[in-house]
């Protein structure tokens, strides 16, 4: 078995060399490759990342400009050719190790997607109304859709492959995941929880999401409950 790794990449120039050995240096159930996407970055991300010398897991394409997350995404999901998919941003906000807990309920057939569930204690939360917008948006899925999930914009999804190309996802920002959640209650998948790390990014520090995007989320969730 083989878990693609989906790397979507914009302006992470100071990160992005740690990301791709982070998840290089994983020990997984599976087999790994890694597919990075460069989404039009302008700080010098793109040019190390032609620079290349990456181990022959990695796969690395380009887009001309900035399309953002979801199109980066969808990309290196049409590249991918493992039986399961996962989502990891080169931010290193997440733990790359956490993937190894995430694979083993889709590789026993458990379900056919996990996600991994932030903490949000004082250590991993920068912000307060970063938490409070988090599980809002949450709780709107929660009532749109009748199920009881605790964090639907985390990055850490794990899917199967197949599956996830039958979503038919058009976001192009970072509404990219709670469309994916949506489609996959669309279909009646149940989602299998687990906890892994996170420590998020301050704005300063690079932190790209704003309350707007909170707004998109509501309205992209409602978008695919309605359709």
């Amino acid at each position: 078995m083989k878990l693609s790794v989906l790397m979507p990449v914009y302006n992470e120039r100071e990160r992005v060399q740690r990301a791709i050995a982070a998840v290089l240096e994983t020990e997984l159930p599976t087999e790994l490759e890694l597919i990075v996407v460069d989404d039009g970055s302008t700080d010098g991300t793109r040019e190390i990342l032609r620079a290349g010398g990456w181990d022959a897991r990695v796969r690395y394409l380009e887009h001309d400009r900035n399309r953002g997350k979801g199109a980066a995404v969808r990309t290196a999901l049409e590249q991918a050719t493992g039986e399961f998919a996962a989502i990891f941003d080169a931010d290193l906000e997440y733990d790359p190790a956490d993937l190894a807990l995430l694979l083993p309920p889709l590789i026993e057939g458990q379900t056919n997607a996990a996600f991994g569930v932030r903490a949000f204690d004082g250590y991993s939360a920068h912000s307060f109304w970063f938490v409070i917008g988090n599980r809002g948006v949450t709780l709107v899925c929660n009532l749109l859709f009748n199920v009881y999930l605790h964090d639907i914009m985390t990055c850490h999804k794990v899917i199967r492959t197949e599956l996830f190309r039958s979503l038919e996802l058009t976001a192009s920002g970072f509404t990219i995941e709670p469309e994916i959640t949506a489609r996959l209650l669309s279909r009646g998948e149940r989602i299998f929880e687990l906890p892994v790390h996170y420590r998020a990014r301050s704005h300063e520090e690079g932190k790209k999401l704003t309350a707007y995007d909170g707004v998109r989320t509501v309205a992209t969730l409602l978008r695919c409950r309605l359709r």
